[in-house]
């Protein structure tokens, strides 16, 4: 398969790199999400966005409605030829691939993350059957999308950027509705675990049930806010982060 990177990474390559922190956007999020995060960072960390098909510039491209299809291309769009080391970064639906995409890097014995943080993401094993929001109507849908507090009303409010975002929005649902778990090897490297203590939609004090999806010991962190506590808690969360990113850089130095 041959992979056009620069059309699925958004990012700022520099001298000072150290780390890059490669992230997962929610269902119908895009690359742009993320793109405050490097001025917000440390010059060490270097933080590569993913564009998913039918979002940002890539908007006139059909979404991928296959997570292992997703999952084989990203693992071939992460591998930039260097020795750099790297980390996971997903939020909500973004938390699913990231970890699905470690999966995938550790059973083909590839360059595997140094770190997988995810964030208002259930484990994976005990998620229960996903409402199928990708079959609602278009005006149920975006009930549904205000209901989780992610998209600026006046976004919602507008019919003609909801006619191009809902197909792409839609495909995300079904990706995570149609979502099977499969029992494999625990991942062998550490997991950091964000989530909202006023989340409706992941319960904070569900998410040490991540404790099985790896060796290491897991990292729980609670942040004010609900399931998008990663916009309305920003700063406390990127501080948290990069605490945990230098802290690896160092210990590596």
């Amino acid at each position: 398969m041959n992979i056009e990177r620069n059309r699925w990474l958004v990012r700022q390559p520099g001298a000072q790199r150290r780390m890059r922190l490669f992230c997962f956007s929610y269902a119908g999020g895009n690359a742009a999400g993320y793109y405050a995060w490097q001025a917000a960072l440390d010059p060490a960390i270097e933080v590569c966005a993913i564009q998913l098909p039918g979002r940002g510039a890539r908007l006139g491209e059909p979404p991928m409605r296959s997570l292992a299809l997703v999952v084989e291309t990203l693992a071939q769009v992460i591998d930039l030829g260097d020795e750099l080391p790297f980390a996971f970064f997903g939020h909500s639906l973004g938390g699913l691939l990231a970890f699905e995409l470690a999966r995938y890097c550790q059973r083909r014995a590839g360059p595997v993350p140094e770190r997988l943080f995810v964030s208002g993401c259930v484990a994976p094993r005990r998620r229960l059957l996903s409402r199928r929001l990708h079959e609602l109507g278009d005006a149920d849908l975006i009930a549904a999308l205000r209901q989780y507090n992610g998209a600026p009303a006046a976004a919602l409010d507008e019919p003609e950027l909801m006619a191009l975002m809902l197909p792409t929005v839609r495909a995300d649902f079904a990706l995570a509705a149609d979502y099977e778990y499969r029992s494999g090897a625990p991942l062998a490297l550490p997991v950091s675990v964000y989530g909202g203590d006023l989340d409706p939609h992941v319960a904070f004090d569900d998410l040490s049930d991540w404790q099985d999806e790896t060796t290491e010991t897991i990292r729980l962190h609670r942040f004010a806010g609900d399931h998008f506590f990663i916009q309305s808690a920003r700063e406390a969360v990127l501080a948290q982060m990069q605490a945990e990113l230098m802290q690896m850089i160092e210990a590596a130095a």
